[in-house]
């Protein structure tokens, strides 16, 4: 049929081939998720234009939107080892397919009812009537919106798995570029269009993500091993499905914790004063630009582990993770400087306020140790679910950001914002070392009876 797929790595390859493979992996899937971040920014400037009243109540919202996609797309993290582990197989990969998009609807559906309950989440938190009054549909769309994203993540794991990276960049971009042109035209209307505000929003949204699912599906079973093969959803196999779910919701589990304690540090920094939140947010949303590069780095290294991992490997398995932290770390630090040297221009999109942007400049070293630590923890983080093995990185983000939980109020409280960003690095180095540790330890357990004989 003239389809062809990336093919992964041989045991034996050099650390240079390792890294390129890494790169030209990343790269799309790096542009997705940068061109997904820039089309949210979209949707809050329309409107704002349109009233203060439906920008509050699409901020509530997304606050929970956020992180429940997020979950969703950790929990679908764990099928691409499985996936990978079946990449010259479609007989045995279809099934595992299969129930990936089951455990996305189930996934999805809980995903789905927690923004449906922004409502009472808002009225239980205080939020003021109007903003209240003005969410309308929003919250029914957006968890419509979860549902949809999280059955398109069946596929877009799978494609990752498959290291099929340009197709994921395909659905990606089709759907922010979907978003983005509705957005402008149903929030505020064109023409004789009057728009419709804030349901506009929560429309461009739902359709974005409904597009993403459809393109992702559609590229999985016509351009991959899996073309020519049925992949009807069928009855689930509550077995298969739990087996998925024992890698991704851990994974699951480890966004949420980093959610809330991210969500303790911003009221950390809001405690300190207007000037330092704002700050605090801005420095926020930098890093997690530059982050996002070792999360797609960590995605491109599970397809290219699969073989080692046939193998049993241990040499081959810790080549490709290093590979990808030295990937991570170049990554990083080149943003790192563009940051640096453009830090003038870039500041200037976020804030015009002198003060906030004399303490965003005072923390960008301190940006740069965090986000080259988190990049590291990552990728390592991204070996664990290789091997299938993430209840570790639970354990480590769940001490690690437990502590750092606990220390940011007095900490910030005595020394402002710096103070709080020493403590996110001093976690990060402390989850680094727990990655790269449990990393180690889990992998080595999988070597071949004959070459663990040797060692003894």
């Amino acid at each position: 049929m003239g389809l062809t797929r990336q093919t992964a790595p041989a045991p034996g390859t050099g650390d240079r081939v390792l890294v390129r493979r890494t790169i030209t992996a990343a790269l799309p899937l790096y542009l997705t998720m940068v061109a997904s971040s820039a089309a949210g920014l979209v949707d809050t400037a329309m409107l704002g234009r349109h009233a203060t009243a439906s920008l509050a109540a699409f901020a509530l919202t997304v606050a929970v939107y956020t992180p429940a996609t997020a979950t969703v797309a950790g929990a679908m993290r764990g099928v691409m080892p499985f996936v990978a582990a079946h990449d010259d197989d479609p007989d045995a990969l279809v099934p595992v397919v299969r129930d990936g998009i089951w455990l996305g609807i189930v996934t999805g559906l809980l995903g789905a009812g927690a923004v449906c309950a922004v409502p009472l989440i808002g009225l239980v938190s205080g939020v003021p009537g109007e903003t209240l009054s003005a969410l309308g549909p929003l919250p029914l769309l957006l968890a419509a919106s979860v549902l949809v994203a999280a059955v398109g993540n069946s596929a877009t794991s799978t494609l990752v798995g498959l290291g099929r990276s340009k197709l994921v960049m395909r659905a990606g971009t089709t759907g922010t570029a979907a978003a983005v042109l509705l957005s402008l035209t149903l929030v505020n209307g064109v023409g004789p269009f009057d728009g419709l505000g804030l349901p506009g929003a929560g429309v461009a949204m739902l359709v974005s993500s409904l597009i993403s699912a459809v393109v992702a599906h559609w590229g999985l079973r016509r351009s991959t091993i899996l073309a020519g093969h049925p992949l009807t959803l069928g009855r689930p196999h509550p077995r298969a499905v739990l087996e998925l779910a024992g890698v991704g919701v851990p994974l699951a589990a480890t966004v949420l914790i980093k959610f809330a304690v991210l969500g303790v540090l911003a009221i950390a920094a809001a405690r300190v004063g207007t000037v330092s939140a704002a700050a605090h947010s801005i420095a926020v949303s930098l890093v997690s630009l530059m982050f996002t590069a070792a999360v797609a780095i960590g995605q491109a290294t599970i397809p290219l582990m699969a073989p080692y991992l046939k193998a049993k490997d241990v040499r081959g398995l810790r080549a490709a993770v290093r590979a990808g932290a030295k990937t991570a770390l170049g990554a990083v630090v080149l943003l790192g400087c563009v940051l640096a040297v453009l830090r003038g221009p870039v500041l200037s999109l976020f804030t015009h306020d002198p003060a906030a942007r004399h303490q965003v400049l005072a923390l960008i070293p301190l940006m740069l140790l965090v986000v080259v630590t988190d990049a590291l923890q990552a990728v390592f983080g991204f070996g664990l679910i290789a091997i299938r093995n993430t209840v570790p990185s639970l354990i480590a983000f769940a001490v690690c950001y437990g502590l750092l939980a606990m220390a940011a109020v007095p900490l910030t409280a005595l020394g402002g914002l710096t103070a709080l960003w020493l403590a996110l690095f001093g976690a990060n180095v402390l989850l680094v070392v727990g990655q790269v540790g449990f990393f180690h330890q889990r992998s080595g357990r999988l070597a071949a009876p004959e070459a663990a004989l040797g060692r003894t």
